[in-house]
Order: C-alpha cells, then sequence, then structure tokens
C-alpha cells in the first residue's frame, strides 16, 4: 500500500514527528554507561502513553521478525544494527548505541532513529560511520523532490555510503509511512537514478541508511529480531521521516 496524504494530512502528521524526536532527544540523554537497555524501553513506554500515542512495535510481526516484538523501541548495540530486542543488558563506557523509534500520534506514523557513542569513550571509526549515515541520509533527503524516481534517493545514499568505503546491503532500507508502518514504496540504501515510483506530494518517506564495518552481510541473534553484522563489526544507522511537498522535502522527525 503506498498512501498520498492530503497537504492538511501532512500538517496532522507532524506532532508525531515531533513526539519521535523528543523522545528519541530524551532517551539519548537517559542512556549512560549503567543504563539498562530494558530501563530505556520503559522510558520509551512511558513517553508513549504520557503523550497519548501508540506504539508501533509493541504488537508488531512482520515476515522478517519472529513476532510479536514486544517492546516499544529497537536498541541496537555495537554489532547490532537492526531491530535490536530490548534486553537485560548494561551499556557500557564506549558502546555504540543505536536507538530506533517509531510511534503513532494522531493516526499518523512516522520513524527515525540515532546512532551514538554511549559515555566519553569515543571511537574514531565508530564517528566516522555515524557522519557516514547522517551525509548519506541527508544526500537521501534532498532528492526526495517532488517528480523525482524512488531510485533517485538509493542512488544518492549509495553514492556515499559507497565514497565512504562502506559496503551496502539491500535487504533492508526506508519505506513508507502514514496511517500505518512499513508501507510501500521500499527505498534501497543504493540503486538506479530515474527508476521506481515517481515521488509525490503527499507521500511520508522513512529514509534510513545504515552501514556495518567492513561487511555487508547479515545475522539474526537467536531472539528471532535483532539483526547483527556477520563479521562481529560495529555498526550505524540514520533515519528521518519526511513529506514530499510541492516545495520539496520537509522533515517531519527533526526538532523544530
Amino acid at each position: 500500500m503506498i498512501e498520498v496524504l492530503t497537504p492538511r494530512e501532512v500538517d496532522a502528521a507532524r506532532p508525531s514527528g515531533q513526539f519521535v524526536a523528543r523522545t528519541l532527544a530524551e532517551l539519548r540523554k537517559k542512556a549512560k554507561p549503567g543504563v539498562n537497555l530494558l530501563q530505556l524501553n520503559t522510558w520509551a513506554a512511558k513517553m508513549i502513553e504520557e503523550a497519548g500515542a501508540v506504539s508501533c512495535y509493541v504488537d508488531y510481526a512482520p515476515s522478517f521478525g519472529r513476532g510479536p516484538f514486544g517492546k516499544v523501541i529497537c536498541t541496537s548495540v555495537n554489532d547490532a544494527v537492526l531491530h535490536g530486542l530490548p534486553h537485560d543488558y548494561v551499556l557500557k563506557n564506549g558502546d555504540l548505541l543505536t536507538l530506533d523509534f517509531a510511534a503513532s500520534l494522531n493516526g499518523w506514523v512516522t520513524d527515525s532513529a540515532i546512532s551514538f557513542t554511549v559515555g566519553d569513550a569515543v571511537r574514531d571509526e565508530d564517528q566516522r560511520m555515524i557522519e557516514a549515515t547522517k551525509k548519506a541520509l541527508d544526500a537521501g533527503i534532498l532528492a526526495a523532490q517532488p517528480g523525482a524516481r524512488i531510485g533517485d534517493i538509493s542512488h544518492a545514499i549509495g553514492s556515499v555510503l559507497e565514497a565512504a568505503n562502506f559496503e551496502v546491503n539491500l535487504e533492508f532500507g526506508g519505506h513508507g509511512v502514514g496511517s500505518t508502518m512499513h508501507q510501500d514504496p521500499h527505498i534501497s540504501n543504493n540503486g538506479v537514478p530515474g527508476r521506481g515510483y515517481k515521488l509525490r506530494p503527499g507521500l511520508l518517506l522513512a529514509i534510513e541508511p545504515w552501514v556495518m564495518a567492513g561487511t555487508s552481510k547479515l545475522v539474526m541473534d537467536p531472539d528471532g529480531w535483532t539483526l547483527r553484522s556477520a563479521n562481529g563489526g560495529r555498526t550505524a544507522h540514520s533515519e528521518h521521516t519526511i513529506a514530499v511537498t510541492k516545495s520539496g522535502p520537509v522533515i517531519l522527525t527533526e526538532l523544530e
């Protein structure tokens, strides 16, 4: 399913984007050495309840996971890159943490992810990975112009990641959102420009470059959800939900 929202509906989705952005910003402040991943999930659940929002994850059971997910946020640490299921793990100084969070507010879904170092033991290579995903995200967003194609977004992302010497996995990528999670169109993190679905004003797209050090291959944890780098290398992931408008892309999950 591909939803195309009216301008009024796009405006109605903005509070959802701001809620997701605020939640991630608050959880980033709380994610310190000594904090358990389950605490982060509890705090996120409380913020969802207080906002009158609805979790997109807790009952989510897609074909690529062993559902239902059962938690409200993805917490991926070090070599985990996608769909990290919160579990009894205490964060350590220097851990590389990705928080991926989606929620529905007023009937509209937005989705965002951030990667950052926990504590003050920052690794240069971790920062290089994080910056590469951020630059790729910026490039993908810039390419999301009305009349462009999904392939233009994919090509923009892939060009940045490959220039930074990262292998690009094509199994998981961005996607449409709207009244539900993980809609079409799929947005691969590399592709051919000028191909794919034509972008129209009113599309909400979650664009999400992610990389793994030294590999493009994934392995699944026994939990049936957490995806890790096949070589044990560290990972990074950046994501925003945008609206395609007549005047260009608008980021909904960036704090105003």
